[in-house]
């Protein structure tokens, strides 16, 4: 199994993640399956995949009926989770250890409702740090304008972080650049700089969804299917941009790490587009490429092998001035694809809340 496609792609200097968790996955033993058989590395959670794992299945009921005195549906989840995150934590530590930190991360989003409010996306994110208590944790934080004074801050106190719905070039430079001013900051108070790890995940198969609807409108069919990618490439520009230089060099230095792009919502959701197209066309150095499960097979049954993050990023430019001629706004795509991720994980937490809930009242009377 060592030379399918994905193991492969640790040549090119990127990693594999899986984008799903649930119980049955870690201690049912796929999790570990994944990382020996399919070079994965590490794990991305959201509400969504845990509303699914909690609905499948009786994998949380037991704990469930222990947790029947819980003050709130949310205290119960947070003690699902931390029991998931914890055990999917331990499975990957071994990866953790022998990568020295640059790899085996499992990740936990902060509540999604606090996505515009920056002192609790903090207060939570250093919660779940403590209950988690494993170094190979990632607390995700939304890329929201309030949630980047939290990114910045978590940084600065030596956490490492998980930073979701990137969509825009320019969020993800102010992303990047919080995470440059967190180390500073880190650095200032003497603190291990090695200790700290973050990945900036900037979503993809999404752009083309919104932007191929507006394209196909505006007469434009030609340009669908181009512009996810262009962004992407573009945002790679700007990561080897902000991370060299003397300012980066000197961090480097105190034993500080890049902040990898993860590239996040990979799978096709167009039929017509090949299935990995999303993981094909992103192949590069100091990447991640966070898959779903079908993805993964898909990539190890038939995936493409070839440096292609830096390639035509002069044809990724143009296109941008091609969606601008046809009269699609790529600012608008953008805006309305963050606002839309913050709400549908808003919405999938509260129905994982009500799940519980229910699930609670159900054990309960039983």
């Amino acid at each position: 199994m060592g030379d399918s496609p994905l193991h492969k792609l640790a040549g090119y200097g990127q990693s594999v993640w899986v984008d799903s968790l649930s119980r049955d996955m870690v201690r049912g033993g796929e999790l570990a399956r994944l990382i020996r058989e399919d070079a994965v590395t590490g794990v991305t959670s959201n509400p969504a995949i845990f509303q699914k794992a909690l609905a499948q299945g009786a994998a949380y009921d037991a704990q469930l009926a222990e947790l029947a005195g819980a003050s709130s549906a949310k205290e119960a989840f947070i003690a699902l989770a931390v029991t998931d995150i914890q055990d999917a934590c331990d499975v990957l530590r071994p990866v953790f250890d022998e990568t020295k930190g640059a790899d085996g991360h499992v990740s936990l989003e902060v509540d999604p409702t606090y996505a515009y409010d920056t002192e609790q996306t903090f207060a939570e994110m250093a919660r779940l740090w403590q209950e988690v208590d494993r170094p190979n944790l990632l607390v995700k934080i939304p890329a929201t304008l309030p949630g980047l004074p939290a990114i910045e801050d978590a940084i600065a106190s030596g956490r490492s972080i998980n930073v979701t719905l990137i969509f825009s070039l320019e969020r993800y430079v102010k992303v990047a650049e919080c995470y440059i001013h967190g180390l500073q900051r880190l650095a200032a108070d003497g603190k291990d700089l090695s200790r700290v790890s973050s990945v900036a995940s900037f979503f993809v198969s999404r752009v083309d969804t919104e932007a191929d609807a507006r394209l196909e409108a505006a007469g434009a069919g030609h340009l669908c299917g181009k512009l996810a990618v262009a962004n992407a490439k573009l945002a790679y520009a700007e990561y080897q941009r902000l991370f060299s230089g003397p300012a980066w060099e000197e961090l480097a230095a105190k034993g500080a790490r890049p902040q990898r792009p993860l590239w996040a919502s990979t799978s096709a959701k167009n039929p017509a587009y090949r299935d990995v197209i999303y993981v094909e066309e992103l192949i590069g150095p100091d990447t991640v490429n966070t898959m779903p499960e079908e993805t993964i097979r898909a990539f190890r049954d038939h995936g493409l092998l070839a440096r292609t993050i830096d390639a035509d990023v002069d044809e990724a430019r143009a296109l941008f001035a091609a969606v601008a001629a046809a009269g699609v706004s790529y600012d608008d795509v953008v805006t309305v694809l963050e606002a839309e991720g913050v709400q549908k994980f808003a919405d999938a937490f509260s129905s994982l809340l009500a799940g519980i809930e229910a699930k609670r009242t159900m054990i309960a009377g039983a």
